[in-house]
């Protein structure tokens, strides 16, 4: 896709919502942290629920600590890969405890060194609780990007080095966010709706869904 037409992919992703955010529920960036953990292989939805009932009992490394992993799990018992996830969430728990101060860490290094975070979980993290311009590939911005020919690539990292190299740095910061709702609300897995598609017309994919 062209220059201009990536500006203007961008410019009307943002005039429809010029001000995107995630859709987990967090007040903090170590809520925001568990809850992109729980969110692997998971609907954001399903980990709102669990962690409504998770974090006014428990939502700092001490007090998941204090739980342990039994208590956890009935928090969790929801989510798929839950008893994977609870022994994940613990031991970074613990690494908090003993390396950070109880505290989320800003770099993406000692982030990723965390169990149960991987570049996708510390780019989400990053930019959502950091603000920093980084972008996360996930399963829906991976479809967008690669049915509208935004930055086309047989798996997640090559989308992530394109997007990183395509994406203008004005629009850098919100375009996480903009691709993956568009992925989710729009651009769906089984039958995207395009004639409702605020980006049609610059879309490379040739397989568009018409009005029934």
């Amino acid at each position: 896709m062209k220059r201009e037409k990536i500006v203007e992919l961008f410019r009307r992703l943002r005039e429809l919502n010029p001000h995107p955010t995630t859709e987990l529920d967090y007040t903090t960036p170590f809520e925001l942290l568990i809850a992109v953990i729980l969110s692997a292989q998971a609907t954001d939805v399903g980990v709102n629920k669990a962690t409504k009932k998770l974090f006014p009992i428990a939502n700092t490394p001490p007090a998941i600590l204090h739980l342990g992993e039994e208590g956890l799990k009935r928090y969790i018992s929801t989510i798929g890969l839950y008893n994977a996830k609870a022994k994940n969430i613990l031991a970074t728990c613990r690494i908090l405890v003993d390396r950070h101060g109880s505290e989320v860490p800003h770099a993406r290094e000692a982030l990723e060194a965390l169990p149960g975070v991987g570049s996708k979980t510390a780019n989400v993290v990053l930019n959502t609780a950091f603000g920093e311009p980084t972008i996360a590939v996930d399963t829906h911005i991976f479809r967008v990007a690669n049915r509208s020919g935004l930055a086309p690539g047989k798996n997640v990292r090559i989308v992530e080095e394109k997007l990183n190299k395509v994406v203008p740095t004005e629009f850098r910061k919100d375009a996480h966010h903009w691709l993956i709702l568009h992925g989710r609300y729009v651009c769906k897995a089984r039958k995207p709706e395009c004639p409702r598609c605020a980006i049609n017309d610059l879309c490379a994919y040739r397989q568009k869904t018409v009005m029934p």
